[in-house]
């Protein structure tokens, strides 16, 4: 196994490379998913004129709160649960996301009864967290391949952090003078990397965190590092922090810049696998020709990847919305570890003729209604102009036509009809 582990930032513009400077160990196992905690508690008092009594994760940015960026990207990865640790107006973070869904992740919020710090917040949630866990702050935004974080496997008392370059500090007071030496991170007055707000750690390190208000950066990971435990992988992509006027202020531009790429909306039965009529086990997911190698060339190319799909199995059931979301976490998982992102899958259980009460209706989401696709349009930064819709039944052409997106009827290989058509 190599000593240095390359990291490809993902899923913004540009796909540059940047490197863990540690002994790589995997975790093979597909259905080893992790949590993922996002810091959402603090009072944003430096950008409180703007807040105007919401949550600093709540503000908008071209027209999104910040914090739907933040769930959509992450939910791409295999992440067991999202929690948002929130404080300072958290009924409105509860209103908008407790309970919710994005991409096969569950979302679930927790609020703190009084502010306990970002080490205190760690602290209350200890028995519910997997044995291996990634933090985040919720007012950054790192362009990065979480996949690898999730698949490098921590060894006993190791904490890994994100360091970047000084000159992408946009305000942070908190780890801002670190040096890289064998591996570990240091403190030095000298030092020219700062902490950008990420971090894996093992569960058993919240035995470390006391049961009252302390900070994780300030009371804790710098002791961490004092005793050279804590990891460091370098990242060099693009980084924004919304918790300054300054950086606040070129947020839309920037965000907007780094996110708005071309698409590919993509059916689900008979384009991605065969249509064995309401496929919904693995064992009988049978991928088309060419399918893996025309995603993989996707992905490469820089395009969100859109699964957009008619499951009126569920309103007549054939099988269960559990069978039909443990197939699609398994295939998220399968495509992740061949480096294979997908971005969103839509799908829409209605139908005139259901069984099931809540499901029996004519509705726009359902093909050759386009609903779906301008769900997907609504909340992602889209380069339409270069985005193609490729299914299999006339249904699929005329939803993409209402949208006005480019659609090819699924040819023998996909691999072969992508490459064409972007040729």
């Amino acid at each position: 196994m190599p000593n240095r582990l390359h990291l490809y930032n993902y899923p913004g513009r540009n796909l540059k490379k940047f490197t863990i400077d540690i002994s790589s160990n995997f975790i093979t196992n597909l259905d080893n998913r992790i949590d993922l905690v996002i810091l959402v508690g603090g009072l944003g008092s430096r950008i409180k004129k703007y807040l105007k009594d919401i949550p600093k994760p709540l503000i908008k940015i071209n027209g999104r709160p910040f914090l739907q960026y933040l769930l959509q990207t992450l939910s791409i990865y295999n992440f067991r649960n999202i929690y948002l640790l929130c404080g300072y107006r958290s009924k409105k973070i509860f209103s908008k996301f407790h309970k919710k869904e994005y991409n096969f992740v569950k979302i679930k919020c927790i609020k703190e009864n009084k502010p306990q710090g970002t080490g205190g917040c760690l602290k209350k949630i200890q028995n519910i967290l997997s044995n291996e866990f990634i933090v985040i702050n919720g007012d950054t935004f790192l362009d990065i391949n979480f996949n690898n974080l999730i698949n490098y496997k921590l060894k006993k008392d190791e904490i890994l952090i994100a360091v970047t370059k000084k000159k992408n500090n946009t305000g942070s007071k908190k780890l801002i003078n670190l040096r890289l030496k064998n591996k570990k991170v240091v403190l030095s007055n000298r030092g020219n990397y700062f902490n950008a707000g990420i971090y894996k750690f093992n569960k058993q390190f919240l035995n470390e965190i006391p049961n009252h208000s302390c900070s994780l950066e300030n009371d804790i990971l710098k002791e961490k590092i004092f005793k050279k435990k804590v990891l460091y992988f370098k990242h060099s992509g693009f980084f924004i922090d919304i918790g300054t006027p300054d950086s606040l202020k070129s947020a839309d531009r920037k965000l907007k810049k780094n996110l708005y790429k071309p698409a590919i909306f993509l059916d689900r039965d008979g384009t991605i696998n065969k249509d064995f009529g309401y496929v919904h086990k693995k064992k009988n997911f049978i991928f088309r020709a060419g399918v893996i190698s025309a995603l993989k060339f996707l992905t490469k190319k820089n395009f969100y990847i859109f699964i957009v799909t008619n499951q009126a199995g569920l309103s007549k059931k054939k099988f269960t919305l559990l069978e039909f979301s443990k197939l699609h976490i398994w295939l998220k998982a399968y495509l992740l570890k061949k480096g294979i992102l997908i971005h969103s899958v839509e799908y829409c259980p209605f139908h005139k003729n259901a069984i099931i009460k809540k499901y029996k209706k004519n509705s726009g989401y359902r093909k050759p209604g386009n609903l779906m696709i301008e769900k997907i349009k609504k909340n992602w930064e889209i380069n339409l102009k270069k985005s193609y819709f490729i299914g299999d039944k006339k249904s699929d052409k005329l939803a993409a036509q209402k949208s006005k997106i480019r659609f090819h009827y699924t040819k023998k290989n996909l691999y072969k009809q992508i490459r064409g058509l972007l040729a």
